[in-house]
């Protein structure tokens, strides 16, 4: 009898059967030649199943049906994707043996362990596991096929996952949608990471600037000329930072401190999946899931990238004689003029940055394989530089730089200086000026100042005198604000589920807390395509901001007490959990029963939760989606990317008690209209009165003048009339000071006051 092999997908089932049976017979839905047939999945064709497939009341959602606990979860085949699932089963009976030969992962070893549980296949299994698609991968693999019983962790680790998921997504939906009778979709990954975002949306709202006040000072030692940063603290005044700047300006000072230093920068780590996805991200505004595309496809159908779903920055010591051979094809590429440059010898089994097994899983980083780019899109051409000047990056030098720390005085006054002044470029001159801009400032995150004394000196030498005075030929006072947090992109939201929410900049504590994130690097795209769908999250350019529906959905789930649901940090736990039980550290049967404690004490709470008023949600769309005459489409069997589990209600879910105000809505202060006694709350584009249903129009459009009016400033407005002193823009692009003021006939609308705080220059 023969073999059979399963694949992921058509394509790589095709690109298999070209190897180990060149002459297979193409049977359209599977490919058979002597010794092997070779068919696929289309994705999960298996899934588990809905709540009504164990009792037909569940078709109603109702809050005193839950928590819905299977016994034995279900499975069934996905209705799209039937007849594929029974040619497996059919070739699968004139077959002894059989290659799982699905993505080597965890989601591609649980599409396989479905389809085996469906068809009920008991032949003996063995597993395909190899990091790219070319002929030579596909060869070793079959010659060093592993045994299925080695991976039975890794399928106990993505069953758990998955019906974890189902329990969280399905209970807690159903619980909190019909309690406030709007569509909230709940899960286990998407809520925390819903928290993160809203958590930080919440900072810049609260944050309220403060004006302060630099004093800079240019000197000059002969030829040559260099700033300086007034040393000591943070100045409010303007007339004492003016003081300072008349003070020193045209005196002479002496260098109370000279440090030198020489510093390498060494090339940055190979790509991961989130690695990617973060600075294509940064680079070109790609969304997480259009480079995971991009990506797959470079690694499907071009196959010039190794597996892309990777969480691991290194290879492993087999893999650097595929490096060198892909660094030789690369000479023969456009690639050709860096890859002349590069030197083999600095890529070796002892370069701990490249070569760390220890540090390698599933699969290593992402490397480009031996086959030659053919024609690749626009957007794939992107992808695949990024990978390929990164992996070049490592046959070159470190970028070498000499570290000036100056300190100089003038009457009294100290002003600091750092010169970073490159001697050699190194593998930078692989990347364009900007992007090693880019690069230098996201590892200063937050520290402006900083960067601003750091000046870079890559086209001349800093000969500095240490004996010799110093001149001071010019002082300015430059007007600063303190910044509030930047709003998440998906660059820097990717790089927060990575570490579970915590901001970690030490790379070393990053790695440790890759298998603790939310989610993995599989499913971090899906999680963010789902917030968007569901409606919690809109993206303004490349800033993602949370809607009202998104607010109300996390106050509803912290004011029910169960804050865990939203917890970061609780959910890092869980995947960390996963991953042990995926390595056989940890139990699938505690970490389950653990789940559905927490689910019972989800539909606890939920219950005595009192429901939310609907125009919380924000908008008409919102209040229609968890009643009215709308079918119940069956939720298809999780995607490959899905990392949580959902539904949509039925018609006719059970009746909520009555609208009470909720204390998830609080005012943020009286309603200025005349003879009116409401309170001001947050609607989706504006600050409106409460009472707008017994007639007040009042309102504050969160927009205006090109500024977005936080809390904070709406406070200002309320209390005040005015906001503290902001920066516009006139239409010829120059900018001035001014103040939002509230105009005094009580309807809410706004002016520009303009002011004038210009900077004192002395020169």
């Amino acid at each position: 009898m023969k073999t059979l092999v399963i694949a992921e997908k058509p394509d790589m089932g095709r690109n298999i059967a070209a190897v180990i049976e060149p002459r297979a017979k193409n049977n359209r839905t599977y490919l058979e030649g002597e010794q092997y047939i070779i068919t696929w999945a289309i994705g999960h064709l298996v899934g588990l199943a809905e709540p009504d497939a164990y009792d037909p009341k569940y078709k109603r959602w109702n809050l005193r049906d839950l928590p819905i606990i299977p016994e034995q979860f279900k499975i069934i085949p996905n209705p799209k994707t039937k007849d594929q699932l029974k040619v497996i089963g059919e070739v699968a009976k004139r077959c002894s043996h059989i290659v799982n030969a699905c993505d080597a992962g965890r989601e591609g070893q649980y599409i396989f362990a479905l389809i085996q549980q469906q068809l009920k296949l008991k032949q003996p299994v063995k597993r395909l596991w190899i990091s790219d698609l070319t002929p030579e991968s596909i060869g070793r693999g079959f010659a060093e096929l592993k045994d299925g019983v080695e991976f039975e962790n890794l399928t106990q680790a993505a069953r758990a996952r998955s019906e974890a998921d189902w329990l969280i997504g399905m209970n807690a939906s159903r619980a909190f949608t019909t309690r406030h009778q709007t569509l909230l979709s709940v899960g286990r990954v998407q809520t925390p990471v819903l928290a993160l975002i809203y958590d930080r949306q919440k900072e810049i709202e609260a944050f309220e600037s403060q004006t302060f006040y630099d004093v800079k000072a240019l000197f000059k030692q002969d030829q040559l000329e260099y700033t300086g940063t007034w040393q000591g603290e943070r100045l409010t005044s303007q007339e004492k930072a003016e003081t300072i700047a008349a003070k020193v300006h045209g005196k002479n000072g002496t260098i109370t401190k000279y440090e030198v230093k020489e510093t390498k920068e060494y090339p940055f780590k190979l790509y991961d999946l989130t690695l990617l996805q973060r600075e294509a991200n940064a680079k070109y505004g790609y969304s997480a899931k259009k480079t995971l595309d991009l990506a797959q496809a470079l690694y499907e159908r071009h196959k010039v990238i190794s597996y892309p779903r990777t969480n691991s920055n290194y290879v492993n010591e087999q893999n650097i004689e595929g490096m060198h051979k892909a660094l030789h094809m690369l000479k023969s590429t456009s690639y050709a003029s860096m890859a002349a440059g590069a030197d083999p010898s600095r890529v070796h089994v002892n370069n701990k940055a490249v070569c760390n097994p220890q540090r390698v899983e599933d699969h290593h980083a992402i490397l480009p394989t031996l086959k030659r780019p053919g024609t690749l899109s626009k957007e794939e051409q992107h992808i695949y530089d990024l990978v390929i000047i990164r992996f070049l990056s490592h046959f070159y030098p470190p970028a070498m730089y000499k570290q000036h720390t100056v300190l100089t005085e003038v009457e009294g006054e100290t002003f600091k200086t750092g010169i970073k002044e490159l001697l050699s470029l190194g593998w930078k001159v692989l990347i364009a000026q900007d992007t090693e801009k880019k690069k230098s400032k996201s590892s200063k995150k937050g520290k402006e100042d900083e960067e601003e004394e750091n000046q870079e000196w890559n086209d001349r030498s800093f000969d500095l005198t240490p004996d010799k005075p110093v001149q001071c030929k010019k002082s300015e006072v430059k007007e600063k604000a303190t910044q509030p947090p930047k709003s998440y992109t998906e660059g820097t939201l990717l790089k927060a589920m990575e570490s579970a929410g915590k901001s970690i900049e030490d790379e070393a504590l990053r790695d440790a807390m890759k298998d603790s994130g939310l989610g993995t690097p599989a499913t971090r795209a899906a999680t963010i395509e789902r917030l968007k769908k569901v409606g919690y999250i809109t993206m303004q350019g490349k800033k993602i901001t949370v809607t009202q529906k998104g607010r109300t959905a996390v106050e509803l789930i912290r004011h029910a007490g169960v804050e865990l649901l939203a917890s970061p940090e609780m959910t890092g736990q869980w995947e960390r959990r996963l991953h042990q039980i995926s390595k056989g550290e940890a139990s699938a049967d505690v970490f389950m029963q653990n789940v559905q404690k927490f689910t019972v004490s989800i539909i606890n709470k939920v219950s005595s939760q009192r429901p939310a008023p609907s125009s919380l949600f924000g908008g008409d769309e919102d209040k229609s989606k968890g009643r009215g005459k709308r079918s119940a489409p069956k939720t298809a069997p999780a995607s490959k990317a899905k990392d949580e589990r959902t539904s949509k209600p039925t018609p006719k879910p059970a009746p909520a008690a009555s609208n009470e105000a909720s204390s998830v809505r609080s005012s943020l202060g009286r309603c200025p209209r005349p003879g009116c006694d409401g309170h001001i709350i947050e609607g989706r584009k504006g600050y409106g009165c409460a009472n707008f249903k017994t007639g007040c129009s009042y309102v504050i459009w969160k927009e205006f003048a090109g500024k977005q009016i936080s809390q904070a400033m709406l406070k200002s407005l309320l209390l005040q009339g005015k906001t503290q002193v902001l920066s516009f823009k006139n239409e010829d692009g120059s900018t001035y000071k001014g103040r939002l003021v509230l105009a005094a006939d009580g309807n809410g609308k706004l002016a520009v006051e303009a002011v004038d705080s210009s900077a004192a220059v002395k020169s």
